[in-house]
């Protein structure tokens, strides 16, 4: 067992284990500590504790120090930084006619580094822009070029739902999602439903998709041919929420469908989730 703090450099980004450098952390603390990129201030995320070495990315750097009053007004001069570091990107860009979009720009803390990142619909030559860029900061420059969903987490915004992005506020990873997630969940497949800001299926429909699994495992699926109290029938609609079956009767086929609770069902041959071709072309290009 090591004792660590747990750092964010991000809202919504990882949380890094540090060692405590023989200090008592809170949770919301900052502090100063070296990373791959140079030295960083970040926030205290989960305060000390003790977990197995398998959960340690070795070797363990230790905390620099606590945060002084001094060290959060140069983390603050840095944001103020940022934002005429991204003036003169963009600026830069436009000189050299370059198709790229600012998404973001980092100084570390040590100023030694500025890190922008972009998007682009394909691989850019930006030597030049770099060199124009290290010439106007005289220091370290990178660029990084991200994807869509990056670039949502880093801007941010509010969804269709009201509510901030959740790769904004609290996802540390992105996981894939599938149009049949969707389609398992009862949802149109029309991309203005289905797709966040960024233009890629919504992360929200991950989160409910092991629930839906584990329903569907025990529920017929639409188009299942089953047997009912009153006779055999073909299975119309699933309300996994309410647990309703709709079945349309082979004896009524012209009747409106009735509707059936589980219990009073026998799956004669289930049906399964399939996307067609048309429902793929109606989605178009949402999935990473």
């Amino acid at each position: 067992m090591a004792e660590v703090i747990g750092v964010r450099f991000k809202d919504g980004g990882k949380t890094y284990f540090f060692g405590p450098n023989g200090i008592k952390f809170n949770s919301g603390d900052s502090v100063i500590v070296e990373t791959a990129r140079g030295i960083e201030c970040g926030k205290v995320d989960c305060a000390n504790k003790e977990v197995s070495e398998d959960e340690i990315v070795k070797p363990l750097k230790d905390v620099i120090r606590k945060a002084t009053p001094n060290d959060l007004k140069l983390d603050e001069a840095n944001r103020k930084l940022e934002e005429t570091a991204a003036g003169v990107f963009e600026n830069l860009v436009g000189k050299h006619d370059l198709n790229m979009k600012l998404a973001g720009v980092e100084y570390t803390f040590d100023r030694k580094k500025i890190i922008f990142y972009f998007t682009a619909p394909s691989r850019v030559d930006f030597r030049s822009l770099v060199k124009d860029l290290a010439s106007f900061f005289k220091t370290r420059i990178e660029l990084r070029q991200i994807g869509v969903r990056d670039e949502a987490r880093m801007m941010g915004g509010v969804g269709i739902c009201g509510r901030p992005f959740c790769c904004k506020q609290f996802l540390t990873d992105f996981q894939p999602v599938t149009l049949k997630m969707a389609k398992e969940q009862g949802m149109s497949l029309n991309t203005s439903k289905i797709s966040g800001a960024c233009g890629r299926l919504m992360c929200c429909i991950k989160f409910e998709s092991e629930g839906y699994e584990y329903l569907l495992k025990k529920y017929p699926k639409t188009g299942a041919y089953v047997n009912t109290p009153d006779g055999k029938g073909v299975v119309t609609e699933v309300n996994l929420m309410s647990g309703k079956i709709k079945v349309r009767l082979d004896k009524a086929q012209e009747a409106a469908p009735r509707t059936f609770e589980l219990k009073d069902l026998d799956i004669i041959k289930d049906a399964s989730i399939t996307l067609s071709k048309e429902e793929l072309a109606e989605a178009g290009d949402v999935e990473d």
